[in-house]
C-alpha cells in the first residue's frame, strides 16, 4: 500500500494537473521513498520524516532530510497520518509553508480517512480538487488569501501541540501510541517490575516515556537508562517527561529502529513492542524487538515484556532464552519475563 499511496500522490504531477515548479525545491511532509518519487526528474525534494525507518529509506535513496524551519515553497506535498488531529496539523503546516500562489498536494488511503482529508483541505483552502487510484485519493488546492481560513489553520496547528495527560504527570501529543492516556498494558508491566533492576537498562519503543519513568521511580539501582523509539516526536516528549526525575541515572535518547539491532549491551530491558504497520496487525515487529533485546542483553540480563494476550511471541522467546515464564495475565495482556539468553 505504501508504494500505491506514493504513486497516487504523484499522479497529478505526472498528469500535469498540478504543475511542478520551474525552479526551487519542493517540500515533502511525512515523506516516503519509492520508485515513483525517483522517477520525477529535475526536482530537489526537501523531505521531512520523523519515523526512523522511513527517514533511513529516504537517505538511502539519495534524498535530503531537513529540519522544520520557516522556508516557503511553491509546492508542498504531504502524506498525512491516520490520526485526525495529527493529520489536520500536517495539512495546516503544509499550507503555512507555501509561497504566494503555491499549491498543497496530499494523499491518503481511502480506508484511512481520504474522504475526511479532502473535506479538511477544502475547509482550509475554500475548495479542493481530487483524483483516485489504487484505493487512495490525491487532493490538491492552491492558496488564496481571500478564501483561506487562517483561524482554522491556527486551531489545527494548536491541536497537535504537546499537552498534559494523566492528571498532569506526562505531556503527550496526538499520533503517538496511547497518546492521551497511560496504556493499560504498560501499566500492568510497570506494576510487576521488580525494584532490584539495576545497572544499564533500556526501554525499547519508549514512546513518551511512561515505562522509563516507572523504572526510575521503582528501581534505585539503575545506573544508565537508554530510551529507544523510531518516532522522533515521541522521544522529544520523553525527554520532557523524564527531566524532573530526581533519579541519578544517566538518560540517553535514541532515535532508532529497534528491529535493526541495538548499539549497546544491557543488564535489563523492558518493552511494550508495537504490533501494527499502519492499521494492520503485524507480530513480526514484536518478534524483531525480542531478537534485538536478546542480542543486546549481557550475561545474566533479563527482558520484561508486555503484549496483547493473542500475540504469538512465545516461540521467538523460546528460541532466544533458556528461561521464559508468564508473570501475569489480565485485561487481555500478558507479562513475560525472559532470562538466560541463548547464544
Amino acid at each position: 500500500m505504501a508504494s500505491q499511496l506514493l504513486d497516487t500522490l504523484l499522479l497529478p504531477l505526472r498528469s500535469g494537473e498540478v504543475a511542478l515548479p520551474t525552479s526551487g525545491a519542493v517540500l515533502f511532509l511525512r515523506a516516503r521513498a519509492g520508485a515513483a518519487l525517483n522517477a520525477i526528474a529535475g526536482v530537489q525534494w526537501h523531505c521531512q520524516q520523523s519515523f526512523k525507518p522511513q527517514a533511513d529509506a529516504l537517505l538511502a535513496a539519495g534524498h535530503s532530510l531537513i529540519a522544520d524551519d520557516d522556508a516557503r515553497y511553491p509546492l508542498v506535498l504531504a502524506l498525512p497520518p491516520r490520526q485526525r488531529d495529527e493529520a489536520r496539523a500536517t495539512l495546516a503546516r503544509a499550507f503555512a509553508r507555501l509561497s504566494p500562489g503555491g499549491v498543497v498536494l496530499a494523499a491518503m488511503a481511502n480506508d484511512e480517512g481520504a474522504r475526511s482529508m479532502q473535506a479538511d483541505v477544502a475547509r482550509l483552502a475554500g475548495s479542493a480538487c481530487s483524483l483516485s487510484k489504487h484505493k487512495c485519493r490525491a487532493v490538491w488546492a492552491g492558496y488564496d488569501a481571500a478564501r483561506f481560513d487562517t483561524a482554522l489553520c491556527t486551531q489545527w496547528l494548536q491541536a497537535d501541540a504537546p499537552r498534559a495527560i494523566a492528571d498532569g504527570r506526562f505531556v503527550s501529543r496526538p499520533g503517538l501510541f496511547a497518546w492521551d492516556r497511560i496504556d493499560p498494558g504498560s501499566a500492568l508491566l510497570a506494576a510487576h517490575l521488580p525494584s532490584d533492576l539495576s545497572g544499564g537498562c533500556a526501554d525499547l519503543g519508549a514512546g513518551y516515556g511512561y515505562l522509563s519513568a516507572e523504572l526510575l521511580a521503582r528501581c534505585p539501582g539503575i545506573r544508565t537508562l537508554d530510551l529507544f523509539d523510531a518516532e522522533a516526536r515521541a522521544l522529544e516528549l520523553a525527554q520532557i517527561n523524564l527531566a524532573n526525575s530526581a533519579h541519578p541515572a544517566t538518560r540517553r535518547y535514541h532515535w532508532h529502529d529497534v528491529g535493526s539491532g541495538l548499539p549497546g549491551r544491557y543488564d535489563a530491558i523492558v518493552s511494550n513492542p508495537p504490533f501494527h504497520v499502519g492499521a494492520a496487525p503485524d507480530s513480526t515487529l514484536g518478534r524483531a524487538f525480542i531478537a534485538s533485546a536478546a542480542q543486546a542483553l549481557l550475561p545474566g540480563g533479563q527482558l520484561w515484556l508486555v503484549a496483547n494476550r493473542h500475540l504469538p511471541y512465545e516461540a521467538e522467546l523460546a528460541r532466544r532464552f533458556r528461561s521464559v515464564r508468564s508473570v501475569a495475565q489480565a485485561q487481555g495482556y500478558k507479562i513475560i519475563h525472559a532470562s538466560e539468553r541463548l547464544n
